[in-house]
């Protein structure tokens, strides 16, 4: 586009120096003629009319020299300084014009409708990777920046001590579970048991009215007609069946008691299975927490754990970073004008500078980073001095970066976002 604006400039350019060096010739030949014909004057009034020699006839023009196409003059030395000058001058116009009108396609193209910062880097999550159970590390099967996927084992912690935990709750569990059974067992005794008092109860209830019966019998009749001593074992039978009633009521419900009894011992003895298939599944779940696996594809970083080192629960081990990254942006606060939710951006990572990637606004945060830094500034006390604030601007990439790239939270990135 830039060629074809410039040819009408550079042709009026050539035309106007053509029109002045034609001029220039034109004055000089003027000038040669009027001196030839002074001189041929003053010889011929120094001669007289005596001389019989024919004058020289003196030429009215002058031989045009041969075109070089830039149309040299063959004047004296100041009139070509002068022109060469002239020339500079308008080159110097005209590729002073060429740059300031690129300087204004390329700004009003590629500078306006863009907003740029170069306060902005990668952000991504960074998973730290530690044990869930003490314990020697057996095996490492990573390495430092190693690729991983969801599921692989990055370290083995020797497993013997879980192993035995494991089979002493397997154990537990089976002597719980026959305490239950014994449990049941009783139950069944102590439910025989009270069939049986109720069955003595029966034979001394008809028993203690048997004799009841018998007393009355012998109360009803004349003191004559029975012995004294009749009369008293008819007596003595009748409180004895009453005792023995009484005793019999007393063994039913002591039998019902034992029967409650053993039905808590039953609900004690679940109770105790029930802690014991928890201790087998916490053994279950220390033997699994020997093998580390990683959470999420990514890479392994920051690896501080070697084979064969004593590590506790919560010691970090290793970092995994997945591939899942965005860009944090610190823009000015007058950057926002125009800027907004869902427009698009272009990412250049400074490590990567031919790999431009496609990105748009997520959210701008709602506050300038310093006033959540760790010491915010306290702007009501001392001398006041306004400085532009930077806001956080999130950006998220459209696509997955190549696996191939090397990108990691903390690298420097150069985004460019189109406000208009």
């Amino acid at each position: 586009m830039l060629p074809k604006l410039c040819l009408p400039i550079f042709r009026i350019f050539r035309y106007r120096r053509f029109t002045n060096l034609e001029k220039k010739r034109h004055t000089l030949l003027n000038q040669t003629k009027m001196k030839t014909n002074q001189n041929n004057s003053h010889e011929t009034i120094a001669t007289g009319t005596s001389d019989s020699r024919p004058a020289v006839e003196t030429p009215t023009t002058l031989p045009r020299p041969h075109s070089t196409g830039d149309e040299k003059l063959t004047g004296s030395p100041p009139d070509q300084g002068a022109a060469k000058k002239r020339r500079q001058q308008i080159l110097a116009a005209a590729a002073a014009l060429i740059v300031a009108l690129a300087a204004g396609v390329y700004y009003f193209w590629f500078v306006l409708p863009y907003e740029s910062t170069d306060n902005a880097f990668i952000e991504g999550n960074v998973i730290p990777m530690s044990s869930q159970v003490p314990g020697r590390v057996a095996e490492l099967l990573v390495k430092d920046n190693q690729a991983v996927k969801q599921g692989d084992v990055i370290l083995k912690i020797d497993p013997r001590d879980y192993e035995a935990s494991l089979a002493q709750a397997r154990a537990d569990l089976a002597a719980a579970r026959s305490r239950v059974e014994q449990a049941k067992a009783q139950v069944n005794a102590s439910q025989a048991k009270v069939a049986q008092a109720l069955a003595g109860a029966v034979a001394a209830d008809a028993e203690n009215q048997r004799a009841a019966d018998d007393l009355k019998r012998y109360q009803s009749v004349d003191s004559t007609a029975v012995s004294k001593s009749a009369f008293d074992a008819a007596q003595s039978q009748a409180r004895a069946a009453s005792a023995n009633l009484e005793a019999a009521h007393s063994q039913v419900k002591a039998a019902i008691a034992d029967v409650t009894l053993c039905e808590a011992g039953v609900e004690t003895a679940n109770a105790a299975v029930k802690q014991a298939e928890a201790k087998l599944q916490q053994a279950e779940l220390n033997l699994s927490y020997t093998q580390v696996t990683a959470p999420e594809d990514g890479h392994v970083t920051r690896r501080v754990v070697e084979k064969g080192a004593y590590i506790q629960p919560g010691q970090s081990l290793m970092a995994i970073v997945p591939r899942r990254y965005w860009v944090i942006a610190n823009f000015k606060e007058t950057q926002l004008t125009r800027m907004r939710v869902g427009q698009p951006v272009e990412v250049v990572v400074d490590a990567y500078p031919d790999h431009k990637f496609k990105g748009v606004v997520e959210s701008i945060q709602s506050g300038a980073g310093a006033r959540f830094s760790l010491f915010p500034p306290e702007n009501a006390t001392g001398n006041y001095i306004k400085v532009v604030q930077r806001v956080p601007v999130k950006i998220v990439l459209d696509d997955t970066p190549e696996s191939e790239l090397a990108l990691g939270p903390g690298m420097s990135v150069d985004p460019r976002v189109r406000v208009k």
